[in-house]
């Protein structure tokens, strides 16, 4: 069930700016109605700026006005919209004791799957092109000690993004580079005996 939000600064803003009845804004507020009276004497909630309800869409202009006109109306408090959830994009922190592990979860993207931009690797793993590029040619600071991990068990990403990622690299038709075809050793037998 919905609540109203800050039931004591709305109830300032009712006492201040309508007609209500005590009786209408304790009803709304979850208040006692001698509580609402001490905020209309100012011995209670006198610092409390008031919280206008109509705008914060807790009420509608209608429905004050319906209560302002009939003293034994109630408000009724309009149920919150549903509004889609929207994360704030933040960079992403990585421990201390987790940041050594960043080279390694690229050789292991940069080994497993090279279709990934320098973009996609830097967005997923919180890195920079200047490391991945190190990484990349061998010429990290600490390239003799990189061994390709997977990022996802060095718990530097999460499954679904990798795989988000890689589907996404697919979808822009960036495929990753083929290997040179190694001869079945069937076929080098093959060529050898027939050269005898």
């Amino acid at each position: 069930m919905a609540r109203l939000l800050m039931p004591k600064a709305t109830a300032v803003w009712l006492v201040e700016n309508t007609t209500l009845t005590f009786e209408q804004i304790a009803d709304f507020c979850e208040m006692h109605v001698l509580e609402v009276q001490a905020v209309a004497d100012g011995e209670v909630a006198a610092g409390i700026v008031g919280l206008d309800p109509v705008t914060n869409g807790q009420v509608t202009r209608e429905d004050l006005d319906r209560c302002q006109a009939d003293p034994n109306a109630r408000l009724k408090l309009v149920a919150p919209r549903d509004l889609p959830v929207t994360k704030a994009r933040r960079t992403r922190y990585t421990p201390v004791s987790k940041r050594g592990d960043k080279p390694d979860a690229i050789a292991w993207i940069l080994r497993n799957q090279p279709e990934l931009s320098d973009a996609q690797i830097s967005k997923l793993l919180g890195t920079t092109k200047a490391t991945i590029n190190a990484v990349r040619d061998r010429s990290h600071w600490n390239s003799s000690n990189i061994k390709p991990r997977d990022p996802v068990l060095l718990g530097l990403c999460r499954q679904i993004d990798l795989n988000n990622a890689i589907e996404r690299a697919h979808a822009e038709g960036r495929v990753p580079p083929t290997p040179d075809p190694v001869p079945a050793p069937d076929a080098e037998i093959a060529k050898a005996s027939s050269e005898a």
